[in-house]
């Protein structure tokens, strides 16, 4: 089941170096194919991320820290940088 939360996770993998651009990109596109978005979730939304996502490996779709940032405010799991 693809939900807000299983989203946010993939993001927050990349983000964190626990998968790369490619596993990213490849998860996403199989979402696509296999789809299982739960209908109780904002499928619009998630639709709307993933397809972005499944096609990140372009230069038509960058995936910049803008970009992920926004996406996850988008999710409900806003993020920021924090000094170490």
């Amino acid at each position: 089941m693809i939900t807000r939360q299983t989203v946010s996770d993939k993001i927050l993998s990349y983000l964190n170096n626990q998968i790369n651009l490619a596993q990213l990109v490849e998860w996403a596109e199989m979402c696509m194919v296999e789809g299982g978005f739960d209908p109780e979730a904002d499928i619009d939304l998630l639709v709307d991320v993933v397809m972005y996502l499944a096609g990140a490996d372009t230069d038509l779709f960058p995936l910049t820290w803008d970009i992920c940032q926004d996406f996850m405010t988008r999710l409900g799991t806003p993020i920021r940088v924090v000094p170490m």
